[in-house]
């Protein structure tokens, strides 16, 4: 549908609908003037559409879901405007999802984007310098709307072209929320997740794993990327990794994802966790390693031998072993 097909002077905007809060006002301060909203939210192998989705279900828009893997980790391996803190690109990963955002507004007849930004929340992102960065960046500067601080920002095409009031958006900046709460009792929005300690990107741990895999993978897919959050991670002599479970989902996740050309291990006949071996030609090298390892980790016995089961590809074997100390694989370990 184009824009001249939709009721006369009805705008559409098309939004980055994460699930939080901000994004949920923004969507609800255009709807008050009687904007045609459609969300759309993201998968990565960092995070999922489930909390954009369910935000759309609440606020009665359609929402889509854009599948950005492939780009998303090409971004992260050379962000044009660097890291935060660990191996996060804000400016970069932003401005990509407003770019592939962008597309589908202009398959769908849209007049502008919008995200729920807020000037001065984050330090890195949400700076005046880097909101101006995502634009460009974005390939769409001039059109993307901020509704909770657009009266603080230089005005957009659809402001100055009256497609969207601007005295009737907000002024909001900084990290205090007390504004949004408010907001969200004049809304009536009840059900939104409070602030969480930020993007997986962010944490120490993780960045040292996926620093790890691009080591080790320069080329790694997103496959390897998502797997990479379930269990303890160690990297081997050579290019291999093992990924050893911690829990019950950790070793159903790697069961599951583990190609023909990766190592599955599992202890016989006591408690323990699924190791999946991943590498090239240094990996049948290292089985050992990651048997050992595995039974290390598992709860069986150290004054006998134990049954270690191997899969790789289609054929299955079995290792004899003396469960060895974990401290052994310290150095190792990611």
């Amino acid at each position: 549908m184009t824009s001249q097909e939709r009721s006369a002077g009805k705008a559409r905007g098309v939004g980055l609908v994460s699930g939080g809060l901000d994004s949920m006002l923004a969507v609800r301060l255009l709807q008050e003037q009687g904007v045609d909203v459609i969300g759309v939210t993201f998968v990565t192998p960092f995070f999922g559409p489930e909390q954009g989705l369910a935000a759309g279900r609440d606020l009665g828009i359609s929402t889509h879901v854009l599948d950005i893997s492939l780009q998303h980790l090409q971004m992260l391996k050379s962000p044009v405007y660097g890291y935060g803190g660990q191996v996060n690109p804000c400016i970069d990963c932003h401005a990509l999802m407003l770019k592939e955002a962008g597309r589908l507004m202009e398959k769908m007849g849209g007049d502008f984007l919008f995200t729920g930004e807020v000037l001065g929340q984050r330090p890195m992102s949400q700076r005046r310098d880097s909101l101006r960065s995502v634009e460009k960046l974005s390939g769409y500067p001039g059109k993307v709307l901020r509704p909770l601080s657009a009266r603080l920002l230089t005005p957009t095409l659809v402001e100055v072209e009256g497609l969207v009031d601007r005295a009737r958006l907000l002024d909001i900046q900084g990290r205090s929320r007390k504004r949004q709460e408010a907001l969200a009792l004049r809304y009536g929005i009840e059900q939104y997740p409070q602030p969480g300690g930020g993007c997986l990107l962010t944490k120490e741990g993780f960045a040292r794993k996926l620093k790890a895999l691009f080591h080790s993978f320069p080329e790694a897919n997103p496959r390897q990327a998502e797997l990479i959050r379930f269990g303890r991670f160690f990297r081997f002599p050579g290019d291999s990794i093992c990924l050893v479970g911690r829990n019950r989902q950790d070793n159903e996740k790697l069961e599951a994802q583990a190609s023909d050309e990766e190592g599955l291990f599992r202890v016989l006949d006591f408690p323990g966790p699924m190791g999946l071996l991943m590498g090239s030609h240094s990996l049948e090298k290292n089985f050992p390693f990651a048997a050992q390892l595995v039974l290390a980790y598992s709860d069986a016995p150290g004054d006998r031998s134990v049954r270690v089961e191997w899969r790789l590809g289609g054929e299955t074997g079995v290792i004899d072993l003396m469960k060895p100390m974990k401290e052994i694989f310290e150095s190792f370990h990611v």
